[in-house]
Parts: structure tokens; C-alpha cells; sequence
């Protein structure tokens, strides 16, 4: 699985090691989640800042506001799809959140890397048994990184409960 990194707001320097660990977080993930995959499929993670991801958010969801990362799976079945789809990342949100949940900065984009990956292979956390699933994957995955539990002492993703829009954008 190939995955492209974007990085769009310099801020993201401040993780040198970032498309690295993004490429180590998505195959780990892939792994944890047992799903199966076209052989060479890729996916792309944009790292941005909150003005984008805003734009993307009133775009696609109808709410003008940043949020921490969205998902957009391509349609298809998900053993024959050479593109997973794209994962778009805020780093001041993700900044601010990882800050206000005491988290490192690099655990907290890993955790935001799972879910989004999740989301492109086809979990989703619409009802509580959906999210149930997902969450235990998620921490299975922190788990296998070497990662705490990402919803250690957090309360869960503000908006878990979001219906996403037709165009398939998932938002945490």
C-alpha cells in the first residue's frame, strides 16, 4: 500500500518524522484491522492548518468550522479499490486537543491517522455498536504502535454521532 503525504501548513514541522510515522500508523493500522485490500492501493494524507480544513468541512459537510480530520473513501469494494481515498489533517486543532487531553502531539496525529484510515476502510461510528467496533480497533492499533489508550481520560470524539454527507466525508 503506497501512501502520498501532502503537507500543506508548515506548522507540521514542528513532527519531523511525520510522513514516516504516517506510513507506519496507516500499515499497522491495516494490519490490526485484518481487512483486505487491493494489492497495490494507495491513499493520501494531507496535512493542513484550520483555514483549510474548514473550507472542506463547509464544503462537503455544511459546517463552516475546523475540525480535526476528515475521511473521503472512494466508492467501490474495498479488495478491488486502487485508491482508498484521502485523509485531510488540521494541525491546530489536532495541536490544541492534544494539549488539552495532555497527549504528545505525534500520538495524537497517529490517532487521528487511525480513525481516518478506519473511515476509508469502511468502519464508521454512526451507532453505538458501530462505534464500539471502531473504537476497539482504534485501541488495539495505538496499542500495537506503542502507543496509551487514545481515549484514555478523553471524552469521546465530539462529533461520533454525525451523520456524514452523501459525498461520503466523515468527520471526527
Amino acid at each position: 500500500m503506497e501512501v502520498d503525504i501532502l503537507i500543506n501548513a508548515p506548522a507540521w514541522e514542528a513532527l519531523p518524522e511525520l510522513e514516516r510515522l504516517a506510513s507506519r500508523v496507516v500499515h499497522e493500522t491495516h494490519a490490526q484491522s485484518g481487512a483486505r485490500l487491493a494489492e497495490d492501493c494507495e491513499l493520501c494524507i494531507t496535512f493542513c492548518d484550520d483555514e483549510e480544513i474548514r473550507a472542506l468541512n463547509a464544503q462537503w459537510r455544511g459546517q463552516d468550522k475546523p475540525t480535526n480530520v476528515l475521511s473521503f473513501p472512494t466508492p467501490g469494494d474495498l479488495a478491488k479499490k486502487p485508491l482508498l481515498g484521502d485523509i485531510v489533517i488540521a494541525f491546530e486543532t489536532v495541536a490544541r486537543e492534544a494539549g488539552e487531553q495532555d497527549k504528545t502531539l505525534a500520538d495524537h496525529t497517529a490517532h487521528m491517522i487511525i480513525h481516518g484510515f478506519l473511515h476509508l476502510i469502511g468502519y464508521d461510528h454512526e451507532t453505538p455498536a458501530e462505534a464500539e467496533v471502531m473504537e476497539a480497533l482504534e485501541r488495539r492499533s495505538a496499542k500495537a504502535l506503542g502507543m496509551n489508550d487514545p481515549f484514555a481520560g478523553a471524552e469521546l470524539i465530539e462529533s461520533a454521532g454525525e451523520a456524514a454527507e452523501p459525498s461520503g466525508s466523515h468527520v471526527d
